[in-house]
């Protein structure tokens, strides 16, 4: 009786050393898989850790936020610097002295300005005698001089254009 259990001892004792090295196997296994994927998600950025990675990508970050500081910044000064800027022309040419053989269409307005209506008209008118040359301020789309009709076709030509 001694024999017999000293063999199903020894059968039991093998069946869980096959069953631990089956495991350490699968462990093993298991390890060389973890450290070949971990290998491969390292490589090509000279990085020699993952802490190195993650720093290498902070400092990017941290470049990435100075520039999108830089560029709205940018942007803030062109927009203030683009609505002051000229946004609107209009031109129209015209014969002061229709019908009494004198300018042709050689006379004109033009209305320069920005998107609120401040700027200004510059009139001109052709005689064969002389050219005279007018400026007058726009102030939200207004003057504080009479505008000609043709001055204030020029100015909604410019409107149109905004």
């Amino acid at each position: 009786m001694r024999n017999y259990l000293a063999r199903m001892v020894n059968v039991y004792l093998d069946i869980f050393i096959y069953l631990i090295l089956g495991i350490n196997l699968l462990l093993g296994v298991w390890l060389l898989r973890i450290e070949l994927r971990l290998k491969k998600f390292l490589q090509g950025n000279d990085a020699k850790s993952l802490e190195g990675l993650i720093s290498s990508l902070s400092r990017n970050v941290d470049d990435l936020e100075k520039f999108q500081k830089e560029a709205t910044q940018a942007m803030s000064l062109l927009n203030e610097r683009i609505a002051t800027s000229i946004r609107g022309v209009g031109l129209v040419r015209f014969n002061p002295f229709k019908g009494k053989g004198f300018g042709g269409d050689q006379s004109f307005a033009v209305a320069l300005m920005d998107v609120d209506g401040n700027g200004l008209v510059i009139s001109s008118l052709y005689t064969q005698e002389r050219v005279s040359t007018y400026a007058k301020p726009l102030n939200n789309f207004l003057s504080n001089y009479d505008l000609t009709d043709e001055e204030k076709k020029a100015i909604e030509e410019a409107r149109k254009r905004i």
